[in-house]
């Protein structure tokens, strides 16, 4: 039977560790990270359009607002490549309904990007392996091919060359939200300023992360939690070093900012804390918003065909 639309959901990610290298010649900083896939999830929607209408893309939920949904949003450009690698009809309706914020550290165009890939794969019956999805993925931008996979990684290079992890337990989270997003360029700029005349290593991960991860040991997780772009999106956002302390005095296991921020997510002991932590969060003025996640959780998967 041939389908007439399939629906895609796609998870959002934290950044466990996030090391950067320098600014290269090229203008990238080589990087290594640690994602996790946890369960906050946008749905992603792609369908046969009405002929000559090209891609329409639609938007619906509670961080889509400013969203745009032209050739500039990260699911078009997924869709048009896609449309172009394998000459298909380039007639498409996607609607996306947002759960993931925007310019958050969480990868959400990423997750989108990545959603349109498996939904059309899908929808054309390609029959595409995991590893040729993210290989396309990887056109698109760093977080993408993660997106597909999910779970724990190690991302390297641009943070898209992606290695699976043994790890193992399952993790919670509670998320602070910004009212408004970061621009990535713009806290790996502050970055460079910060770090100004340091010898900066070449990215790693540390042990420390790899055995608390290969022990399912959240207590270690807390502990190993780090990233390099933190001071940056803290020195743009003042108010994030506010969050992170009301998380450490609300004993949370670890603290960090995702990516390049603004989410800052927080690891707790269990749903006690992690309730505790909401409250002070909602309670402290200096988030938008606080949403309860777990992880690891899995990558852009098909959930229903129309």
């Amino acid at each position: 039977m041939k389908l007439n639309g399939v629906v895609v959901r796609v998870p959002a990610k934290v950044n466990l560790q996030l090391s950067v290298g320098p600014l290269g010649a090229d203008g990238f900083h080589e990087v290594t990270t640690v994602f996790q896939a946890i369960s906050l999830y946008d749905d992603v929607t792609v369908k046969f359009g009405e002929p000559g209408t090209g891609i329409v893309l639609t938007l619906s939920g509670p961080t889509s607002a400013g969203v745009p949904v032209d050739s500039t949003n990260l699911a078009y450009m997924a869709a048009q490549l896609m449309i172009d690698k394998h000459d298909l009809d380039s007639d498409l309706s996607i609607h996306i309904k947002k759960e993931i914020p925007v310019a958050g550290g969480m990868a959400g165009g990423s997750a989108d990007a990545a959603g349109v890939i498996v939904a059309m794969d899908s929808l054309f019956e390609l029959g595409l392996s995991r590893d040729g999805m993210e290989k396309i993925a990887a056109e698109l931008g760093s977080d993408v091919p993660f997106s597909i996979t999910g779970g724990i990684a190690i991302g390297r290079g641009r943070g898209d060359e992606i290695t699976p992890v043994l790890a193992r337990g399952s993790y919670q989270w509670v998320l602070a939200m910004s009212a408004q997003g970061l621009s990535t360029q713009a806290v790996y700029a502050e970055s460079d300023r910060l770090r100004t005349g340091l010898d900066i290593a070449r990215p790693q991960v540390s042990d420390q992360m790899l055995q608390a991860l290969r022990a399912g040991d959240a207590v270690a997780l807390g502990q190993a939690l780090s990233n390099d772009l933190q001071p940056a999106a803290c020195s743009l956002r003042p108010a994030l070093r506010l969050a992170l302390d009301v998380g450490n005095d609300y004993g949370a296991l670890g603290s960090i900012v995702s990516g390049s921020g603004p989410t800052v997510a927080f690891l707790v002991e269990d749903d006690e804390r992690a309730l505790d932590l909401t409250v002070a969060l909602s309670a402290s003025g200096v988030v938008a918003g606080v949403i309860r996640a777990g992880g690891p959780t899995h990558g852009a998967r098909v959930v229903e065909t129309l």
